[in-house]
């Protein structure tokens, strides 16, 4: 009965630990890697860079870009703008984002290496534009406090071996009276 509560327990541990390795997966560009710049205000002009080696080099890329009112890739203004454009020789891609003059809340973007398969995402907040914040015009302001997800997984994963342990003991006592007898 220990074997077995032993090997669920190391199953446990093992999947916690094992779930932060999604993030290393191949593809993966971080978010402090893509560089958006320009004029995030309605009627502005945004321009998305993303680093060398996130694509295969000179691979197709196909840009796409949602949010409300119509945002313009290139030429190409839609509720939901795409547009295909080759990575350089570095395999890094950039493309401009011409928001439109009605432009409020939040453009979520994606870059696909239709080759690679590899996907980087980003997001353009647009403010006022007056130059204000959303929570300085009447929107609701960021509230909470920002938990590192590393400290939280800690935290479960300890909490997880505690239990463990508490259920061994437990049993182990069991098994040491039930021999007494």
């Amino acid at each position: 009965m220990v074997k077995k509560v032993l090997a669920a327990v190391v199953l446990a541990i093992l999947a916690i630990f094992s779930v932060p390795a999604a993030a290393l997966a191949a593809g993966y560009v971080p978010d402090s890697a893509i560089t958006v710049s320009g004029s995030a205000v309605p009627g502005g002009t945004v321009t998305v860079s993303i680093p060398a080696n996130s694509f295969l080099p000179n691979e197709p890329v196909a840009f796409a870009i949602s949010g409300s009112g119509s945002p313009t890739i290139a030429v190409v203004k839609a509720a939901t703008a795409s547009v295909t454009k080759n990575a350089t020789p570095v395999g890094a891609a950039s493309v401009t984002v011409g928001l439109p003059s009605n432009a409020t809340g939040t453009y979520n973007g994606t870059a696909t290496g239709l080759t690679s398969g590899n996907v980087v995402t980003w997001t353009i907040v647009v403010s006022s534009a007056s130059g204000g914040a959303a929570s300085e015009s009447g929107g609701l302001p960021a509230t909470g406090y920002q938990l590192p997800s590393v400290l939280l997984w800690s935290a479960v994963g300890a909490l997880m071996i505690g239990i463990a342990l508490l259920v061994v003991l437990v049993m182990a006592r069991r098994r040491g009276t039930h021999a007494d007898t």
